[in-house]
């Protein structure tokens, strides 16, 4: 699910419930506005990086902080505290306005994630409000808290009328009460919000020859929804996706690899704890890409970002060193 993920919220795995409270919903199909939101949370912003040498590299950038994305507030900041931790803030104020969905599927989609997807056909405020990769919904059941989710299917998806989301399944959770839902159950989604990805900072293709996609976990939601919305991967010369999981059995969307290789995108998974016979990339993504980075131009690159704050500090930090453009080091929000 996405930090918000997410992900600043949640695109990490740990981030999906946030403590709202919110006014009661209406049960008809058109949108009923409620209070607007505060949300106050976080913890430590401890880098999950190995290797001297890399966090000697990133020491003079770290306190540029970033929040997992996967699912995302309007506004975030860090503040530090003299232990040196960081806490995380996020405000939302915008009205919040619910409207019934039914669920068309839902399936496993891999060992923590479930593939939900949502009929909004009935709904056309829902159907073109969709209009970027990397904006989000909340969702909830009857009285649950809301849950922040990045929408995982492309613009056109929404057009047709279903809107695609990956869940991560936590017992006890407003998230694992959405994960085990049947087709047919009907849930309650907010208006689409958030900004998205602002894909016209690395038009056209042609002058941005680099972009570079990550994602850990649910965090894969919204870069999902860019890839297959299209960025004219094709007409670049070097377009990435660093992808990290624990192992394979928590990598969602392995069958759609494929899929996105043939748009023009190399896909490179990375496994923190891989089996035995893993030969791919190991380790945490942010290591990942700075052993093998090799970016043709950084003046011309850019890059989209949801995941751990941990991953998002760190690979900031590097592309910032190698003189990739602030305002093209890009966020969901």
């Amino acid at each position: 699910m996405a930090v918000i993920a997410a992900s600043v919220l949640p695109c990490s795995t740990s981030a999906h419930l946030l403590p709202f409270s919110l006014s009661s919903s209406s049960s008809s199909s058109s949108y009923v506005p409620t209070r607007s939101c505060r949300v106050a949370g976080g913890g430590p912003a401890v880098s999950a990086m190995a290797g001297c040498g890399l966090v000697v590299r990133l020491g003079a950038l770290r306190r540029r902080k970033v929040l997992d994305l996967g699912v995302l507030s309007r506004r975030s900041y860090y503040s530090g505290s003299r232990s040196g931790s960081a806490l995380a803030r996020a405000v939302w104020k915008q009205e919040v306005l619910w409207a019934e969905a039914p669920v068309a599927d839902i399936g496993r989609a891999s060992e923590q994630h479930f593939q939900l997807v949502l009929d909004v056909s009935g709904n056309r405020e829902l159907m073109d409000g969709h209009t970027r990769p990397g904006q989000f919904v909340q969702v909830k059941v009857g009285d649950s808290k809301p849950v922040f989710l990045a929408i995982a299917s492309p613009p056109n998806v929404a057009a047709k009328g279903s809107l695609e989301f990956l869940v991560k399944s936590v017992e006890g959770s407003a998230s694992g009460l959405l994960c085990s839902l049947g087709k047919g159950d009907r849930v309650e989604l907010s208006q689409v919000m958030g900004n998205g990805f602002n894909v016209e900072q690395v038009a056209p293709a042609e002058d941005f020859p680099t972009v570079l996609l990550f994602a850990t976990g649910s965090g894969i939601s919204p870069i999902r929804s860019l890839m297959e919305a299209g960025f004219d991967a094709h007409k670049r010369q070097d377009v990435r996706l660093y992808y990290g999981a624990r192992n394979l059995g928590r990598m969602a969307y392995q069958d759609k690899f494929k899929e996105w290789e043939a748009s023009g995108v190399v896909v490179v998974p990375v496994l923190s704890q891989p089996d035995d016979d893993w030969t791919g990339e190991q380790g945490y993504v942010q290591a990942a890409f700075a052993k093998t980075k090799g970016i043709i131009k950084a003046a011309q690159a850019g890059a989209f970002l949801c995941g751990h704050k941990e991953m998002a500090q760190d690979v900031t930090a590097l592309l910032l060193a190698d003189g990739v453009p602030k305002n093209r080091i890009l966020l969901n929000f």
